[in-house]
Formats: C-alpha cells, sequence, structure tokens
C-alpha cells in the first residue's frame, strides 16, 4: 500500500452495512468442476445475499447448497482507498411461498432481458472485509446513503 494508507479489518455489521451501498457483486461457484465468478445485481434481505437467475450453473449450485463466495466493493483506483467485503455461505432457492412474496416485485431486478424466475440466497455464515483509507480519514465509512435493507 501507499506509504500514508491504512487498513482497517471491519466487524460483520460494517460489512452487511457496506453491502447495503451497493447493488452489484460477484458470485463465485464451482462449474463443472472449475471455479467460476460471475456479476450479479443483488440486494440484501435479512442479512443475506439475494439475487435472481434463469437457471444455469447458479442455480444448479443453489439447487445443490454448494458453498459459494460472494464479493462487492467500492474502489478509488486513484486515492487508494474503498473497502471489499466477501460473503462465504451455502447458496440455496428461495421455495418458501412467503419469502417469494416478499422479494419478488420491488426487489433484485434484472439487468438484463429474459425471466429470471429463480431467488436464491446465500445463507451469510462467514462474512470478511477490509477498508483501504488514507491516514486522518476516519474509521469505517459508514452507510450514510439513504439505502435500506429489504426486511
Amino acid at each position: 500500500m501507499p506509504k500514508g494508507q491504512e487498513l482497517d479489518v471491519l466487524s460483520r455489521r460494517q460489512c452487511l452495512d457496506l453491502l447495503n451501498k451497493v447493488r452489484v457483486g460477484r458470485l463465485v461457484f464451482t462449474e463443472e468442476a472449475l471455479p467460476a465468478v460471475q456479476p450479479v445485481n443483488f440486494r440484501l434481505w435479512h442479512d443475506d445475499v439475494v439475487f435472481r437467475v434463469a437457471g444455469g450453473a447458479k442455480l444448479s449450485a443453489a439447487t445443490e447448497k454448494q458453498v459459494v463466495a460472494f464479493e462487492a466493493d467500492e474502489l478509488d483506483a486513484d486515492l487508494h482507498t474503498g473497502w471489499s467485503v466477501t460473503v462465504v455461505g451455502h447458496a440455496q432457492t428461495v421455495t418458501d411461498v412467503d419469502e417469494l412474496v416478499a422479494i419478488a416485485g420491488t426487489f433484485v431486478q434484472p439487468w438484463v432481458d429474459g425471466r429470471r424466475d429463480h431467488f436464491v440466497r446465500i445463507r451469510t455464515e462467514k462474512v470478511t472485509g477490509r477498508q483501504f483509507r488514507s491516514r486522518g480519514v476516519p474509521h469505517y465509512l459508514g452507510t450514510d446513503t439513504g439505502a435500506s435493507t429489504v426486511s
């Protein structure tokens, strides 16, 4: 890191608050016995990561309840500041009717055309995060963005 930069380890709550500020992350899963990484738009729901899929390898990972990773960040390459959060947990499809009603419609709208009828939840079993900041900038960037967790 450049001279004058600091690295802070974030708490679980700080990590989840920061995830609530962004809408796109990267899903890391296994596809045909190899690691795969794909961007997904997501939301937090009851502190779990939720996104929509049409089918394919992401849905298979959830159906098989694979352990997956999810990473999101907000980085400034010029200032060498920002944060990164990683969630590790079991993926699962959301099938409970009450849960589907709660998350469908207003939440996790797909960015691309086509049907995305399946919701996938990643249980936040392990959450880690780091913040890179210039000396003198307060620890923890906070969540003063007006974003809110869907519950």
